[in-house]
């Protein structure tokens, strides 16, 4: 008899731990974090285990802890804040192929403490699909979400639309025998609503489920019932029996109204029926179910098939609302009205497609590597969720492949680095260009994997030789094979050497050339290979007839005017004709035609010829049938048709090429002199194109003679540096470019004495706004709901450095394009992600991103170098 006591004891005991055991393995994903808890806890209320998301790594954003309750639901501690980064991402642990349930509360601590920051707005998504967006107007908000996991982990993330993103709680709760989703993971499902529909006294959740069952907000609108029946006749009813044990009745229709989104999306409506009534048989209580008036199912019957529980799925597209309505048969045929215990209303959200795998992981690997070593590092802090969607990270540039992105392009160069190059950058097997920072305490060694990358660009920042200690340059390699390598370099040889003779023996050939109309060539920057220029001389007959004698005038300028004609062979052309009173003499003219039969560039006005004859001193180009970027931006043109965001930034970058390349020409730096937005021009597809040679000048270099100290340019772009000292520089380019940029963002000129006294200047104007982040306030209005304003802000970034008042602190053509590239990647990428959001119907508008700008360093020593580009945000520092 004790034998068998303790044989039953023992078992006893077997099966609680069987069950302890099972609990605990089942609940082994599922997560809970409180914000900013100042340490894990266990809420009385509900016994759920919360974790605070303080102890998680690389945790970004600053926390508001509440000094007061703010809900009778749950204790709630405080708001996570983010306020440095467009993105914030937290990293969940799932289990692949299993169903989960994911849920963000958003409480607004305007409510609790006057510190918050209002009218905040920002998009949620789970991975990189958009799945609502939460609005501080709002009291209190939650998301939540079904998915299926795809892979070990999921990103819950906060995407900044304006103000800070902001998040309280989080929770993760695994589905077991869901309905929802039915093993299809290309879909993510948003909750709208969940009712239990009759519960007037509290909600429903955990731990009776990890739902939570909202109580019924209408319950005067219908009959109530209330019973304790249990369930027959089913195995799986995916609903707490506490949920089914109450509902709602009427006699001839039973009506749920929601309201939606104003576009056309799809729902998903899960119905559930469970008969309180043991009296009613089959046949007693039919009814057909209605959705916005169209019948979806006919003669329902709860207790047909022996059962006394049904759940209908139901997948419908619908617009502004969605009425669903019970409708009774007939009196003849049915003796009762419809009933119903509870439902669900959930928006089919297709996945967005994101960045291969094996880059997330390599990017997140990397990202550990560098923190061990640089823990305090700004960007690299930032870095979190999708790498390309959707925008790039900080540093990093990506291109669509086959549905997908992949990196390309990864440059943290700027970030003083230190320790030696992950060997996980091999894993990117896309990557073309490789920016890396260098600096005495940097190991710039390439790890294997990438050092026999045929196309791989490699590029190091300015550092300092400790055993010279003298400003080592930067460097460029292209990592080759040896043969490739020797032909290349073997290239490049001839090419400098047949510059180098052609420049000086170019002044005779020039006369020469003029008197016997022979072809100028030039070895091209982009491929070391000759390509012709042809410079036409024109006789001035010819002239005269292609223009109609001068007939349309469509410019005029320093030079003279500008007329529109057409060759005999039908090409188009502009012709500028040197007038009687041009304060431009025969030196620009003689220059333009020089320099332009030496350079050719598709982001560059090619020359076409020229005419001199009877003192007359006429130039030759194409037509440019979209005019210029002024009369674009605030001319004619734009009155008509204002360019959008898109293509403004198309035209920045073009322009930004150009420039580059005059300022990287054979070896020796020709500076424009004149850059502005009169002198971009922009062809039948937009292309831009910069013209106007007639001040440029090669860059003074040491052992020059004769160089000419005369200041060239135009009020509102001329470098104050340059203006001041008469030292010519190409950052005398970059700070008219650096107008243009903000010409560009804003379609106001540089300078007009007709508005308010304070916005006479477009600089001084832009950069009051900039620095204190309200860069809302320069967008051009006709481009405010077309932009995505982390492009946006890059550009801007780029126009500040650009506008600096010391040429030191300002950055070289190269780092500008980067830096555009970029921007118009991250554009490009958003569009297809803006259509996830507008599918949910959220606001129209691209994301933005709040940055804070600090006031520039003012008072620069000569002796400092020009600084990193683009770091952190922070005032440029002399190193």
């Amino acid at each position: 008899m004790d034998f068998i006591d303790s044989a039953r004891v023992g078992s006893l005991l077997c099966l609680i731990l069987l069950i302890i055991i099972d609990a605990t393995c089942s609940r082994e994903d599922f997560v809970s974090i409180q914000c900013c808890a100042p340490s894990d806890s266990i809420d009385p209320k509900t016994s759920i285990s919360w974790i605070s998301d303080s102890n998680l790594t690389h945790i970004n954003g600053r926390c508001l802890i509440f000094d007061r309750p703010v809900s009778n639901e749950i204790s709630y501690k405080g708001d996570r804040i983010f306020e440095t980064v467009p993105k914030w991402c937290y990293n969940l642990t799932t289990r692949n192929g299993q169903d989960y349930l994911i849920r963000g509360t958003f409480l607004n601590g305007l409510n609790v403490r006057n510190s918050y920051p209002a009218d905040s707005t920002f998009a949620v998504t789970v991975g990189t699909t958009s799945i609502a967006q939460v609005n501080s107007s709002d009291d209190k908000s939650e998301v939540e979400g079904v998915f299926r996991a795809t892979n070990h982990y999921i990103d819950f993330c906060l995407v900044k639309d304006k103000g800070s993103p902001y998040i309280s709680m989080l929770e993760l709760r695994p589905l077991n025998d869901s309905a929802y989703l039915e093993g299809n993971s290309s879909v993510i499902l948003k909750l709208v609503q969940r009712v239990d529909v009759g519960n007037t006294q509290q909600k429903i959740r955990y731990p009776d489920d990890d739902r939570i069952w909202n109580t019924d907000a209408n319950p005067n609108n219908y009959s109530i019932q209330s019973n304790n029946t249990a369930i027959y006749g089913t195995q799986n009813t995916f609903v707490p029996l506490e949920v089914l044990q109450t509902a709602a009745t009427a006699m001839e229709q039973l009506n749920f109204s929601i309201s939606l989104e104003a576009s056309e999306k799809e729902y998903m409506i899960l119905l559930y029926f469970l008969e309180l009534n043991s009296s009613v048989t089959m046949g007693e209580r039919v009814f057909n179910i209605n959705i916005n008036g169209v019948m979806v199912h006919d003669r329902f019957d709860i207790l047909q098939n022996s059962s006394n529980y049904k759940q209908v799925v139901i997948k419908v597209k619908a617009n502004e609302s969605l009425d669903i309505s019970l409708i009774r048969v007939s009196a003849d045929v049915s003796a009762l009205g419809p009933i119903c215990n509870a439902y669900e209303v959930f928006k089919v959200q297709n996945r967005t497609p994101g960045t291969v795998q094996e880059d997330v992981d390599t990017i997140v690997e990397v990202r550990d590597e560098l923190l061990a070593a640089n823990p305090d590092n700004v960007v690299l802090r930032s870095w979190s969720g999708d790498p390309c969607v959707p925008f790039p990270l900080k540093g990093l540039a990506c291109e669509p492949r086959n549905s997908t992105f992949v990196i390309t392009k990864l440059n943290v160069r700027n970030n003083r680095l230190v320790g030696s190059i992950p060997e996980s950058f091999a894993n990117l097997q896309h990557l073309i260009n490789l920016s890396y920072g260098c600096n005495p305490q940097l190991d710039s060694r390439l790890p294997p994997g990438l050092s026999n990358r045929s196309n791989l660009i490699t590029e190091f920042g300015d550092c300092v030789d400790q055993d010279s200690q003298h400003p080592l340059p930067q460097r460029r390699t292209v990592i080759i094979g040896t043969i490739a390598g020797g032909s290349v370099l073997f290239t490049i040889a001839i090419g400098v050497v047949f510059t180098y003779v052609y420049r000086h023996i170019r002044p005779n050939v020039t006369k020469h050339a003029m008197a016997k109309n022979a072809v100028f060539s030039m070895p091209s920057m982009d491929d070391f290979k000759l390509s012709p220029i042809c410079i036409q001389i024109f006789s001035l007959q010819c002239i005269e007839t292609a223009t109609c004698k001068y007939k349309t005038m469509i410019g005029e300028g320093g030079f003279g005017s500008v007329y529109r004609g057409t060759l005999l062979h039908g090409q188009e052309v502009a012709v500028k004709v040197r007038s009687a009173t041009s304060t431009q003499g025969t030196r620009e003219f003689e220059n333009e035609l020089n320099l332009l039969s030496a350079i050719q560039h598709e982001n560059l006005v090619p020359l076409l010829g020229y005419c001199c004859e009877n003192d007359q001193q006429i130039l030759v180009y194409p037509f440019m049938s979209n005019g210029s970027l002024q009369d674009r931006l605030y001319g004619e043109a734009a009155k008509r048709k204002p360019l959008d965001w898109q293509t403004r930034l198309s035209i920045a970058l073009g322009a930004a090429r150009g420039l580059l390349y005059l300022h990287s020409f054979a070896g020796r730096c020709v500076i424009h002199r004149d850059v502005k937005s009169s002198n971009i021009l922009l062809d039948h597809s937009m292309c831009a194109k910069v013209a106007d040679f007639g001040f440029s000048k090669y860059a003074p270099q040491e052992g020059d003679s004769g160089v000419s100290l005369e200041v060239r340019g135009t009020a509102g772009y001329l470098d104050p540096e340059y203006y001041s000292t008469q030292q010519l520089s190409a950052k005398s380019d970059v700070f008219s470019f650096g107008v243009v940029l903000l010409e560009i963002i804003s379609g106001r000129e540089p300078l007009n004495i007709h508005r308010p006294r304070n916005e006479w200047s477009l600089v001084e104007w832009a950069k009051t706004f900039i620095r204190e982040a309200r860069i809302e306030e320069i967008v051009d209005p006709t481009i405010k709901a077309g932009y995505h304003a982390e492009a946006m802000w890059r550009v801007v970034e780029v126009a500040l450095a650009c506008i600096e008042t010391f040429s030191a602190y300002r950055p070289c053509m190269d780092d500008i394009v980067r830096e555009l590239e970029d921007a118009f990647i991250i554009e490009n990428n958003a569009s297809e992600y803006m259509k996830s959001i507008e599918s949910l119907g959220g606001s129209n508008h691209f994301l933005s991103v709040e940055r804070k700008i600090l006031p520039s360093v003012t008072t620069p020593t000569p002796s400092e170098p020009s600084p990193i580009f683009f770091q952190a945000m922070d005032p440029p520092s002399p190193r």
